[in-house]
């Protein structure tokens, strides 16, 4: 791989990462200026399959060397995530998620991909903890 690419999916990596920095912030602007509604969560929930369930799975596909279980990552990580963001705007909780959040699990591929490295296995594990019903404490 040319250095010129690597340079490119590091890129990527720190747009990811920047996402996540506008994630926590788009909320609790939009509530601290009581603009915050129905609408606002789903287009949210959208911006977030996006941003970490399906452009982290792209950037670790394109960084990897084919295999049949990094295919089944690619179709499993982002399906996960958006099963999770669907059960939180069903049933919302206060002081906890139930399953890893989205954002979380975005986070660390593309944070394991800045260093160029890829695992089909922990991409099915993170999707799995996001379907899970593991309590997670907010921030």
């Amino acid at each position: 791989m040319s250095i010129l690419l690597i340079g490119l999916f590091r890129f990527g990596s720190l747009f990811i990462i920047a996402a996540s920095v506008c994630d926590v912030f788009d909320g609790r602007l939009a509530r601290y200026l009581k603009t915050d509604g129905p609408m606002g969560v789903q287009l949210d929930s959208l911006a977030d399959i996006v941003s970490f369930g399906v452009a982290p799975v792209i950037l670790a596909y394109s960084i990897s060397h084919w295999s049949f279980l990094m295919t089944i990552a690619f179709v499993v990580f982002p399906s996960a995530g958006a099963w999770r963001l669907g059960r939180f705007n069903v049933n919302p909780t206060q002081d906890y998620f139930v399953g890893l959040p989205i954002t979380a699990a975005g986070l660390i591929v593309s944070f394991l991909a800045l260093f160029s490295y890829t695992s089909p296995l922990i991409m099915i594990a993170l999707a799995s903890l996001m379907i899970s019903t593991l309590k997670v404490p907010k921030l």
